[in-house]
């Protein structure tokens, strides 16, 4: 698997389009097709159910896309953190189980927030993860 497949199934479906998603990634339909046919072997997985009126998503295929989304944009995060000459930012962090009320608090306390001087992170995980977590946080 390589990260540019998964943009390209992220393009795919943003598009709705194989051929619409070939143009905007400047690369061949047959090309792209070959590239998630590849990605789809390599998994053991269909992602995408093809027919003559377009392309959908298959369960597989959904719930691939939540991880393919989640990597990219980790790797987004990893390449502004270490490409990025704005160094001096402070740290915050946050570590909780996973309930959704915790996201939407994260969320609604970053929306009147200067994100440009914050590194961000939520993790979620299990209890005793998170006491270590506390303990073991830099300063």
């Amino acid at each position: 698997m390589r990260i540019q497949q998964l943009h390209y199934i992220v393009k795919i479906v943003e598009t709705g389009s194989m051929n619409e998603a070939a143009k905007q990634l400047f690369i061949t339909q047959p090309s792209l097709s070959n590239a998630v046919r590849d990605l789809e072997r390599e998994m053991g997985i269909e992602i995408f159910i093809r027919n003559p009126k377009g392309i959908t998503l298959t369960k597989d295929g959904v719930e691939f896309l939540s991880y393919a989304r989640q990597i990219l944009e980790q790797t987004a995060l990893l390449e502004e953190r270490y490409k990025s000459k704005n160094t001096n930012r402070e740290l915050f962090s946050v570590s909780a189980q996973h309930y959704a009320f915790v996201v939407n608090a994260f969320v609604s306390l970053l929306k009147g927030t200067d994100m440009t001087r914050y590194e961000l992170f939520l993790r979620e995980t299990r209890t005793y993860e998170i006491i270590d977590d506390v303990k073991n946080f830099p300063l």
